[in-house]
């Protein structure tokens, strides 16, 4: 990586939805991949939870609260589609069959899956009719989401988003006050890791949180390999996904890609830099072939903050910083906002991906307490495909943005590095910032974290498309400046978490 700044501040640091359609899934911010739905979107699991006041056991004795509440949950689905008027598409309708599993996750919700798949507005209006049963505090059709990024060398002076640019977000400043602390942990919920020469000494032991073996590539269902097996995406695959060949791609190596940006090593005699110079990345994958599903990121969020999961060991290195460079034009649902509020209450900060389909903000990005990131070039413009509007918090580097890749167009192949566009590539800039920001004042809440961060934000230039009105508003408040957000933090005297 870079050479090592004067010595007295010289550190050392860093879905297929599953190919059966039972499965919606997201992916990360890619200008190339739509985050909206496909108009033939296909919706096989619902994320319902049942009110805690519901008392099933009186017609299930035997069962504990959370047995009975996944019969309640599997009954109240079964007895809308028996209802419903609406069939799975090119189907005849049928009765309870067609619910074929129920599983808990985290939040005391549980994921409900039918045996075919159902276009999104019949799955909107399954959701409405299990949403006016009275046992049923919410439940939302289980839809993917997305990676944000778009693929377009290995030095430093190549990775403009750190120094020199109009649009860059002065990581070389911050760097005078501090390098970064091996105690604020930021998970990367995303396709998983590559053992890259350059990020591997700074990366911890994370979890794979894909149920699908289809959707993960693995060949198995969730376990402690938090690898990349690759996320490429055969013409007939994507069909399966959503009845389209839009998803159609090489394997994108995303995570690793964004892994770099935040904590990439310096001083190695290889490669670029990351934002942090000392850190610890925590991989959480929770995106495959076609994305992944809602429900699978739900849980990935909870883990990496150190909640509990049904089923999954508990997590000995809790995230600070979690960083989601994925999404969807849905709007926030009730269980991913109920998961980003545990995850804010646990002392965390949420960073998302704006998304890039040129449209408003979705899920995650768009859900409360959720820091929104759009995408800028080196000039402080916005990009085309950068979402925007009045939820953006503020604008950091994502157009052109280097790091760590892999040369594999599907499974792995030999290391190397790449350039990138989305706002996959914006969202980690700000992860790295709120990782300084922890370094030098550990106990800043998310709250606070947030509030610094656009308080310190430097007005986009006059020559920028986001200086003028109407777009001034759609473009938050102005551009990363990581150097002040540093010192901002270390004029607070935060009290004890």
């Amino acid at each position: 990586m870079t050479p090592c700044r004067p010595i007295a501040n010289c550190f050392v640091a860093a879905a297929l939805l599953s190919l059966c359609p039972s499965m919606p899934d997201v992916r990360a911010a890619e200008t190339d991949t739509p985050t909206g739905p496909a108009s033939k979107e296909r919706v096989t699991q619902f994320i319902v939870k049942v009110k805690a006041s519901a008392t099933p056991q009186a017609n299930h004795p035997n069962a504990g609260e959370e047995e009975a509440h996944a019969v309640l949950a599997r009954r109240a689905v079964e007895r809308v589609l028996h209802e419903s008027e609406a069939p799975p598409a090119g189907r005849t309708r049928r009765s309870a069959e067609r619910v074929v599993g129920t599983r808990p996750m985290s939040g005391a919700a549980h994921v409900v899956t039918l045996d075919s798949p159902v276009r999104d507005d019949t799955a909107n209006e399954i959701a409405a009719r299990l949403q006016a049963q009275p046992e049923i505090e919410y439940a939302e059709p289980d839809y993917r989401l997305y990676r944000q990024l778009a693929p377009s060398d290995p030095l430093f002076e190549k990775q403009w988003g750190y120094r020199g640019a109009v649009g860059a977000a002065r990581f070389d400043a911050a760097w005078d006050t501090t390098t970064g602390s091996s105690e604020a942990v930021v998970a990367v919920i995303d396709t998983g890791y590559r053992p890259h020469p350059d990020i591997i000494a700074n990366v911890l032991p994370g979890y794979d949180f894909l149920t699908d073996p289809m959707n993960a590539n693995d060949g198995d269902g969730r376990d402690a390999d938090a690898s990349d097996p690759g996320d490429w995406v055969t013409a007939e695959e994507s069909f399966v996904c959503d009845g389209t060949d839009r998803l159609t791609s090489d394997s994108t190596w995303h995570g690793t890609h964004v892994a770099g940006t935040i904590g990439a090593v310096v001083n190695n005699e290889m490669g670029g830099a990351g934002g942090v110079w000392q850190t610890r990345i925590l991989p959480v994958r929770a995106l495959g072939k076609c994305g992944g599903p809602a429900s699978d990121i739900i849980d990935a969020m909870r883990w990496a903050v150190g909640l509990p999961v049904p089923g999954v060991p508990a997590n000995a290195h809790p995230a600070k910083v979690v960083n989601m460079s994925l999404g969807t034009s849905q709007p926030c649902g009730r269980a991913m906002q109920a998961a980003i509020d545990d995850v804010l209450a646990h002392g965390a900060t949420l960073i998302a991906a704006a998304g890039n389909g040129g449209i408003e903000v979705g899920e995650p990005a768009s859900c409360r307490g959720a820091i929104a990131v759009a995408a800028i070039d080196a000039r402080g413009n916005m990009p085309a495909f950068s979402n925007s509007g009045e939820r953006i918090d503020l604008g950091a580097p994502g157009v052109d943005i280097l790091s760590t890749s892999n040369a594999g167009l599907t499974v792995p192949g030999e290391d190397s590095y790449r350039n990138q566009n989305g706002t996959s590539m914006a969202a980690p800039h700000v992860s790295a910032a709120v990782a300084l920001m922890l370094a030098v004042q550990p106990n800043l809440s998310s709250a606070a974290i947030r509030e610094k961060l656009r308080a310190s934000a430097r007005a986009y230039p006059a020559e920028s498309n986001c200086s003028a009105e109407p777009d001034r508003a759609r473009c938050g408040v102005g551009m990363l400046d990581a150097a002040a957000a540093v010192a901002a933090a270390h004029r607070t005297d935060a009290p004890a978490p």
